[in-house]
């Protein structure tokens, strides 16, 4: 019998932005992220930063940092809008939302109760990506629903 010693399976969000150092600070005051590592390179631009919040990460770093990878990457404005969004779970989001509102979060949908379980609401970051965070979570037993 052989055992593995792999890690499972997991999904975190890779986001460039153009001021990366702007974004790290906007999503520690506004969502209440905490810096786990932030790496810079000689110039002391970010080229790589590990923020969490609660189980979660996401990646960040600056646009076009990597020459060899930066034209997969565009920002919202450049094509209207976003591509893909980040949905963070959160045990309760009155204090998140009342957060985000006091940063200054740009709130695109308001909190609200949502028929499939829990309260969410929606924010734009300063650089154009959607962020949604609600209290529903598809993992929990509960929130199965099969065909």
């Amino acid at each position: 019998m052989t055992t593995s010693n792999a890690i499972p399976v997991t999904c975190i969000p890779a986001i460039r932005y153009a001021n990366a150092d702007r974004a790290i600070d906007w999503l520690k005051h506004a969502l209440g992220f905490t810096a786990k590592a932030v790496y810079r390179d000689d110039n002391g631009v970010v080229a790589h930063a590990e923020l969490l919040l609660g189980n979660g990460m996401v990646m960040i770093g600056t646009a076009g940092q990597n020459k060899e990878t930066s034209h997969w990457f565009v920002k919202p404005d450049a094509v209207g809008g976003v591509t893909a969004s980040v949905y963070l779970i959160v045990p309760e989001c009155d204090p998140v939302y009342a957060t985000a509102k006091a940063a200054g979060a740009e709130i695109l949908q308001e909190l609200q109760a949502k028929d499939y379980g829990g309260k969410a609401f929606i924010v734009r970051d300063p650089e154009g990506h959607i962020w949604s965070i609600g209290e529903y979570n598809p993992w929990s037993t509960e929130s199965s629903n099969q065909d």
